[in-house]
């Protein structure tokens, strides 16, 4: 079989959490392009939904902090599709606080939307992919917040480092019908690149300190969501797949360099 008809999605039902924009958009697109059949929510609907590939994304007014409105988009999905074979679990996020003045319900809040939300939207996906022949396959994408210290996010780095430990145990409980990966981005630049990195100068000088001399793109991020999700991963599953464009230089490095 050629690497061609492997990644090809054509008549596969996929969900994307917060495929409207940034990251979730470039994943949403790049399965369009691909052949598959998408189905994107979020809390408001956008002014243009992606569309590629003579295909234009579905899309599903739900927060997904709320269960029962999870459970509105997979039924939607089966009812206009007929199955899922994927769910890219991709919504999420934080503001900057504290941790020593955020509340108790900010944090909650930011660890129901990154953690316990992504667990039960798979919970629901996995149900549907149980029954199905082919199974299925769930993507949760984490961050590299919840492999290093995150100061200004904590309880964001602390439920990404859930999801990833997640990933493994779900990946072990619903094999073998279903594979569940984690993508951990980097520093990837969409629209609000410039909220958390300053002007474009600021965004520059931030990518240069990425060993690949740039910022990931949200293409990058779905083009590792397409390869876990096809055949060419066929025996992944329970994986981190790394992407940060090398990581970060170990600090030291630069303040020897500074005295040198």
């Amino acid at each position: 079989m050629s690497d061609r008809i492997e990644m090809d999605f054509s008549g596969k039902a996929v969900i994307v959490t917060g495929g409207a924009r940034g990251v979730g958009r470039g994943i949403t697109t790049r399965f369009l392009e691909a052949g598959a059949d998408v189905v994107i929510c979020g809390r408001n609907e956008p002014d243009e939904l992606p569309e590629a590939g003579g295909r234009k994304a579905l899309f599903v007014t739900a927060d997904i902090r709320d269960v029962e409105q999870i459970d509105q988009v997979v039924v939607f999905t089966q009812e206009r599709l007929g199955r899922l074979d994927l769910l890219v679990n991709n919504a999420g996020g934080s503001p900057a606080a504290d941790a020593a003045d955020a509340s108790p319900r900010f944090s909650e809040a930011i660890i129901r939307l990154n953690l316990i939300a992504p667990l039960c939207f798979a919970q629901r996906a996995n149900a549907v992919m149980q029954t199905q022949d082919e199974g299925g396959v769930i993507i949760n994408i984490a961050s590299v917040s919840g492999t290093r210290p995150s100061p200004g996010t904590s309880a964001y780095g602390a439920a990404k480092a859930g999801l990833l430990n997640l990933t493994q145990t779900l990946a072990i409980e619903w094999a073998p019908k279903v594979r569940v990966n984690a993508v951990t981005a980097g520093m990837i630049r969409t629209e609000l690149a410039e909220l958390h990195y300053g002007d474009e100068e600021g965004v520059e000088a931030v990518a240069q300190t990425v060993p690949l001399g740039r910022m990931g793109e949200p293409r990058d991020v779905a083009n590792a969501c397409l390869f876990l999700a096809s055949e060419l991963s066929a025996y992944v599953s329970g994986a981190n797949l790394l992407l940060h464009g090398g990581g970060e230089a170990p600090a030291f490095l630069a303040a020897a360099k500074n005295t040198a």
